[in-house]
Parts: C-alpha cells; sequence; structure tokens
C-alpha cells in the first residue's frame, strides 16, 4: 500500500487513542468523541489514515451521545467557563 500523501510505500500499523473535538465556543457544550482507530503512518511524510467507528461516526454526525459510543459530555458555563458536568454518560460507554 502506497502513502497518499507521497506516495511512499513506507507505512507502518500502529495502535491510536485520537479525542475528536467539536470546532468553536458551541463545541464546549458537544461531547468529545474517543476513537481507538489502527493508524497507518507514513514513515516518510507523516501522511496518517484511521477510520472512524460507526457508532462514533454518529456521533459526530448528530452533535449528541448515541448508546455504546465512547463519549465524555462536558457542560461549561459561557460566562465563567466552569465545567459544570465531567464524566462519561451512563450507559454510553
Amino acid at each position: 500500500m502506497t502513502c497518499k500523501g507521497c506516495h511512499s510505500d513506507k507505512q507502518r500499523m500502529f495502535n491510536g487513542e485520537i479525542a475528536i473535538h467539536f470546532r468553536g465556543l458551541e463545541g464546549l457544550d458537544t461531547p468529545i468523541v474517543w476513537v481507538f482507530p489502527k493508524l497507518a503512518v507514513c514513515l516518510d511524510c507523516g501522511f496518517t489514515e484511521f477510520t472512524v467507528p460507526e457508532r462514533e461516526l454518529q456521533v459526530l454526525q448528530r452533535g449528541s451521545p448515541v448508546k455504546g459510543a465512547v463519549v465524555l459530555v462536558e457542560k461549561v458555563d459561557p460566562a465563567t467557563g466552569e465545567v459544570r458536568r465531567k464524566s462519561p454518560l451512563p450507559g454510553m460507554n
């Protein structure tokens, strides 16, 4: 398999742990989505590919938790920046 970035054949597979955050201030009140994919990393240019599992992809599409997906929900007071709740949702992991 060759790299889509530089066409090198020096790719290696790694295990990954990635937290995906929604952008902007409104992202502070949306779930943080964790994925644990296999990563295909080009050892020449660093280009990396992975696939988001279906349940976590549904969270990204909806912007809200889905049963069985690994998410963390933080409610942030926009006035103070204080986190009001920081824990995985029950039954969502």
